[in-house]
């Protein structure tokens, strides 16, 4: 059970419950412009987006909000420099460890969206514990994207569906969009309503490609170490603005 009390929408925001997206999406960019703008080491970086994590986490869970997926590793991000590599995959670890009780404190279910392959023994023993103790609580779950590309999901997708195909286990006339969905990674989870990029690249970087189809963007100049709750508060604000006409007209004025 949450220890945790939840937040009222109204007071913080001036929105009813039913009003927020149910699953927010972050492409958590800036970590090192953040540490080179202060001549610090990368690692630094990424060490202070710790904190930003844990207060959206925090405030997403507490808000009521279903999901919460955050971009933590990429694929290509294996093509970083390997000291730089090796201090992330560390943090990771410790991130991990050292949040657990905060997340069972806000009743948060953790998940992980990628390959696992490859990521080393560490993380995966850190990251299973917290999966398996988190996997019974109700409120937030968040999604780790951790070794992950949207590409690599669809193809994952794609063979697993062929394989299904090949065993005669699945008439291909009977493949869709749904059949398509329940094999990818995020099987289960809704499809994100809002997607949140810091450090104001506008791009979304191999990111949910399938899943964010119908998304609401919002770029924020803001780099992700320097991301708290008023930031979060401005990117939901700005999506109850939008009018969703998912390929419709939409009202008319």
């Amino acid at each position: 059970m949450p220890t945790k009390p939840p937040l009222d929408p109204v007071q913080v925001l001036g929105l009813p419950r039913e009003a927020l997206p149910r699953h927010i999406a972050i492409i958590m960019d800036g970590n090192g412009r953040w540490a080179c703008q202060r001549k610090l080491p990368r690692i630094e970086g990424h060490r202070h987006a710790a904190e930003a994590v844990r207060e959206v986490v925090t405030q997403c869970a507490r808000l009521g909000i279903s999901c919460l997926t955050l971009y933590s590793f990429s694929l290509e991000n294996w093509k970083r420099p390997r000291d730089e590599v090796n201090g992330l995959m560390a943090l990771y670890a410790q991130y991990l460890a050292s949040e657990r009780q905060e997340i069972m404190d806000n009743d948060v279910r953790v998940v992980q969206i990628g390959r696992r392959a490859g990521l080393p023994p560490s993380v995966l023993r850190e990251l299973d514990t917290t999966i398996g103790l988190s996997q019974a609580n109700k409120g937030l779950t968040l999604c780790l994207a951790l070794n992950y590309s949207a590409r690599a999901e669809i193809t994952d997708a794609v063979r697993t569906l062929a394989e299904r195909v090949q065993r005669g286990e699945l008439p291909p006339a009977d493949i869709g969009e749904e059949t398509i969905t329940a094999a990818l990674y995020t099987a289960g989870l809704p499809d994100p309503d809002l997607v949140v990029r810091t450090a104001g690249e506008m791009r979304i970087s191999n990111f949910l490609l399938w899943q964010i189809s119908y998304a609401e963007l919002y770029v924020t100049p803001v780099l992700w170490p320097d991301f708290r709750a008023q930031d979060l508060y401005d990117a939901i604000q700005a999506y109850v603005r939008r009018e969703r006409r998912f390929g419709d007209v939409g009202a008319t004025p």
